[in-house]
Order: structure tokens, then C-alpha cells, then sequence
């Protein structure tokens, strides 16, 4: 360069603004999920976020504890986390994190059983397999099975571990019952078998509990709201085109064809009507979740925690505002 420019180079790259950094997104699925969570991926991959006016980068990791320490540690500026864990954590002190939305509120949990059981009155006295006691999907189905008239207490119930191998222990006739996602629902071969007791919408309908949220400091909500507000709306806006089954499933086809166009249909029928497709918070449910969780072992001794210490629904009302409600 001549030398005479170089001065003027310099003061001119002084003068203009810094290219704005991408907006990292922390998820704990280290490929495209089935249904709810690849919403994030689908959304990245299809051009939502950058219709919406940012850019979005993905940081994967393992589960919702790293996920937490990744955004504490500023390796990101949202994070899709627990909804317990992140209570957990305010209760304890932390007063920076707050929930923005939720692309994932609940978990697309259905109880399956054997075709002889057509009525969940009917499981009382019977073996129910359970991930470990205490554990979310113990605790929520007793909600769900309260709900109808059902007490868990007088079942039998089977520490199992991991729904994959509960659902190979009802196949096998090792236990009469257990809960599962659709995800391992579809999975499972032979599923003929088994039925569908508690279907999703009936489940979240009983226990309405928020499970995931999407969160961010106080200090990225103070400055780079703008962004925030975007992948809310990239979000929201690809959660209502994913209404659609089969616009879902031609995406899914390419984020993951290791799955069976079939199975994917199958999902995508299920999951159709539970799309957060008005961003997933909403104060009824959230203070039933506060309210379920409180409940359960992990929150023992733990001092309640009020809506305002955790939730931000300022960002998402901006959102809705400019895009009006969901169809239907």
C-alpha cells in the first residue's frame, strides 16, 4: 500500500463500524432433533433467521448443565435449557438469566401400554416403568394420571432408565405401562403391540409444564435486544409454517434421511397442534410449571422464586405485536 494512504486506511477502518458478531444460539442436540427441537435447526438451515434479520450460529452441546455454563461463561448469547434447571439456579442466587420464549415448551410425552389396558383407571395394581423415582417423567405422569382420577402410588413401579429401554421393556411384556416421547413412540418396531393410553395433546393438557426455555443474560437483553427479538421472530414464524405436516417433513427428509419418510409423517401428524407458534410463554402456564415443580424433590428448601426473577415476556410481546396471532 502506499505509504502516504496507509494513515488514511487506518483512520478510515477507525471510522466504520465493527461487522456485528454472529448471534450464538446454544442447543443440547448435537444433530437435527425430531420433533419439537429441530425447529432451531430447520429454522437456521431455511433462511428464517436471516429473513428475520440476523445471524444465527449454533453452539451444540451436551445437555442443559453445559448448556448453562456455556452461556455463563459468554460462549453464547441464548441458551435452550431445562426450565427446572434454570429455576433451580435463580432460587440459588443467580440473578441475570431470563426466559425470552420457548420453541419447545413441552415435552411430546404420550403413555403407552398394553391393548388389554384401554382406561387408565386400569393401571392401578399394574407395573408402570419409570425412568427412576422422582424422575420428570415419573413426576409429571403422576400429574397426568392424577388429573384422571388415578393414583401412581398404588402401581408398581419399575426403575428402568432411559425411554428406549422402557419401551423395550413394554414390548417385552416386563412392564404394563410407561411414558415415552413420540420420538421413541415412532421408534419402536413392532409397535403394533402396544397401544397409545395417553396421547400428547391429552398429556400436556393434564400438565401443562413448560419443560424448555430459551433464556438470555440481562446484559444481552440490555444490548443486543434487537437481535433477541428476531430469533424470537424466526422462530415463531417457522413454528407456525411447521404446522404444516408435510412442509415439516420435506425438511426433515433432508436434515435427517437416516429416518423413514413414514416415521416422519407420523411425527409430524402428532405434533401438529403443538407448536409454540406464539412463542411458548405464557403466565397461566408458567405459574402452573413454578407450582408442579416446587412440588418435586429437587426443590425442596429452595425459596420460591417470582415470575419477574426469571421471565422477560417484554421481547416476545414486541414479536407478536408486529406479527399478530397464529392462525387458529
Amino acid at each position: 500500500m502506499n505509504r502516504l494512504l496507509a494513515p488514511f486506511a487506518l483512520l478510515l477502518a477507525l471510522a466504520l463500524p465493527a461487522a456485528a458478531e454472529p448471534f450464538r444460539l446454544i442447543i443440547s442436540d448435537l444433530e437435527t432433533p425430531l420433533v419439537p427441537n429441530s425447529v432451531v435447526d430447520l429454522a437456521l438451515t431455511n433462511g428464517y433467521f436471516e429473513r428475520a434479520g440476523v445471524e444465527v450460529e449454533l453452539v451444540r452441546v451436551q445437555q442443559t448443565p453445559m448448556a448453562m455454563a456455556a452461556l455463563q461463561a459468554g460462549e453464547g448469547e441464548m441458551a435452550n435449557v431445562s426450565t427446572d434447571a434454570l429455576l433451580q439456579m435463580v432460587a440459588r442466587g443467580t440473578s441475570d438469566l431470563r426466559a425470552v420464549m420457548s420453541p419447545n415448551k413441552s415435552l411430546p410425552f404420550l403413555i403407552a401400554a398394553r391393548p388389554d389396558i384401554t382406561d387408565p383407571a386400569q393401571l392401578e395394581g399394574r407395573s408402570f416403568g419409570i425412568g427412576r423415582l422422582g424422575s420428570l417423567d415419573h413426576s409429571l405422569s403422576a400429574k397426568v394420571l392424577a388429573a384422571k382420577g388415578v393414583d401412581m402410588d398404588r402401581m408398581d413401579l419399575v426403575p428402568l432408565g432411559q425411554p428406549a429401554v422402557r419401551a423395550q421393556a413394554l414390548l417385552a411384556g416386563q412392564v404394563d405401562a410407561t411414558t415415552m416421547s413420540i420420538g421413541t413412540w415412532t421408534a419402536m418396531p413392532d409397535r403394533d403391540s402396544v397401544s397409545i393410553l395417553v396421547g400428547m395433546d391429552d398429556y400436556f393438557a393434564a400438565a401443562p409444564v413448560t419443560t424448555k426455555v430459551n433464556v438470555v443474560t440481562t446484559e444481552v437483553l440490555e444490548s443486543r435486544r434487537a437481535e433477541v427479538e428476531a430469533v424470537i421472530e424466526a422462530l415463531v414464524l417457522a413454528s407456525r409454517d411447521f404446522q404444516d405436516p408435510d412442509l415439516w417433513v420435506e425438511r426433515m427428509v433432508v436434515a435427517r434421511p437416516d429416518v423413514a419418510r413414514e416415521d416422519l409423517m407420523v411425527l409430524a401428524e402428532a405434533y401438529r397442534n403443538s407448536w409454540s407458534v406464539d412463542g411458548g410463554l405464557t403466565r397461566e402456564e408458567l405459574k402452573v410449571t413454578t407450582e408442579w415443580m416446587y412440588g418435586t424433590e429437587d426443590f425442596q428448601g429452595l425459596r420460591p422464586v417470582g415470575l419477574e426473577e426469571w421471565t422477560d415476556f417484554g421481547p416476545l410481546e414486541t414479536v407478536l405485536r408486529k406479527l399478530g396471532p397464529a392462525e387458529g
